[in-house]
């Protein structure tokens, strides 16, 4: 049987689960998760579900961010006027 170097980690977390960590946060509700073990990419749907992250979600989360930037800025400005 001939294992590959991405097999093992993805053996190891089917068995023990998976170690996820905050790759990157978008809002206090919504983040992006990465396994350190086997670099698979999650994020918590609208229910609460782990679901795996798809282009589409990138998509979403990044014009998100965006929004939030935008608000935030011009919050700063109405308060300095």
């Amino acid at each position: 049987m001939s294992t590959t170097k991405n097999s093992i980690p993805k053996m190891i977390c089917s068995v023990l689960g998976h170690r996820f960590k905050v790759q990157k946060k978008i809002t206090s509700h919504t983040k992006e998760y990465k396994c350190d073990c086997c670099g698979k990419e999650v994020t918590v749907n609208a229910n609460g579900n782990i679901v795996p992250l798809t282009e589409e979600l990138k998509t979403i989360h990044v014009g998100l961010e965006q929004l939030i930037v935008k608000r935030r800025s011009m919050k700063k400005v109405s308060q300095q006027t």
